[in-house]
């Protein structure tokens, strides 16, 4: 199979590259780009090293333009761009190649909902309903069907997860309060003076508290498409990492016992190879370098406390895009994604 990456220089990007690199089912890679048109991969991407050079045959080791790659008809593009941008670049690549985008551009359905959290209508709007949202342990079987894939946020991935089965139930009594905590490489390739070595490290704050974080939408969304109507409270936090993501999210589930829970968890996630459920509580070392989410529960008088963990760059981003892509294609969730934590 043929696969494009557009965007192949991000930090995500560079992740597909490598793991496609790694996935026994691709015999060729197009990384696409708009700023280094016919540079070498090699000497772009040092920590790539040569790897690429066998599966980049097609390319000549280099990067190429969107044109190029539209030239040799791909199976699957990635779209690893910024939101907004996203959609309109892939355009072309429709109908013809399978799309899993990893931006915003196509993860909620309403366009109102969407032109809140992100200032403007979806850029590409006639293509949401063909689109589906790619939280592959739920919506497996739209997945299989779909040539539009939309990948889950970070934080929507890492507090979906354990919140879904309790919505599913009809189990979340009151609001939902999310506090999540994050590396910073979730923010992207971005020159803005709150990422800077010098103001994170050593440094940890919330930012964008409640519906002022777009992610906040994402979240309420598919937790009332549930059937839950509870209100979702979300604080992010940044922390001095380069990568890694925490979250906690409680709710008043009074006559819901801890082991009824964890029962609950394992009805939906004991056959899932990329969820991991734990009696301790999970950390970002966990899962780093895995497209593991942990998961973990307490209950505390009335509260019941759910606890989660992601790599935000694999299980939040492109691991993610490969387990999408897997699903869509036929093959097992985990081919070609490591399951085990960096050592």
């Amino acid at each position: 199979m043929k696969a494009a990456v557009l965007g192949a220089t991000g930090y995500t990007g560079q992740l597909l590259l490598k793991l496609l690199n790694n996935h026994e089912k691709i015999d060729q890679i197009m990384p696409v780009t708009t700023s280094q048109v016919g540079q070498s991969i090699s000497k772009s991407l040092p920590r790539l090293g040569n790897s690429l050079n066998r599966k980049t045959q097609l390319t000549k080791g280099c990067f190429i333009s969107r044109e190029e790659a539209l030239k040799e008809s791909p199976d699957v593009v990635f779209a690893a761009l910024p939101h907004l941008k996203s959609a309109p670049f892939a355009e072309p690549f429709l109908d013809k190649s399978v799309l899993i985008d990893l931006s915003a551009d196509y993860r909620l359905k309403d366009p109102e909902v969407f032109a809140i959290a992100y200032g403007q209508r979806p850029p590409v709007e006639t293509r949401l309903k063909d689109s589906v949202y790619g939280l592959c342990e739920w919506n497996r079987q739209d997945i299989k069907k779909s040539n539009i894939i939309a990948v889950p946020g970070c934080y929507p991935t890492a507090t979906l997860l354990p919140l879904l089965p309790f919505a599913n139930k009809g189990l979340i009594k009151g609001s939902i309060i999310v506090n999540a905590l994050s590396g910073i490489s979730g923010a992207g390739k971005k020159l803005a003076e709150n990422y800077l070595y010098v103001e994170r490290d050593e440094n940890c704050g919330p930012y964008a508290p409640g519906k002022v974080h777009r992610h906040s939408y994402e979240i309420e969304h598919y937790i009332h498409g549930e059937g839950s109507s509870e209100e979702v409270y979300f604080t992010p936090n940044l922390v001095p990492m380069v990568k890694g993501m925490t979250v906690t999210s409680t709710f008043y589930a009074p006559d819901l016992s801890e082991t009824g829970a964890m029962d609950l968890l394992q009805e939906f996630y004991s056959d899932q190879p990329c969820i991991g459920l734990r009696e301790d509580l999970p950390q970002s070392a966990d899962v780093a370098g895995s497209n593991r989410c942990d998961i973990a529960i307490r209950k505390s008088g009335n509260q019941i406390f759910l606890f989660s963990a992601i790599d935000n760059l694999m299980k939040g981003a492109s691991g993610s895009a490969i387990q999408n892509f897997n699903i869509r294609f036929g093959w097992d969730d985990s081919l070609g994604l490591p399951l085990s934590a960096e050592v």
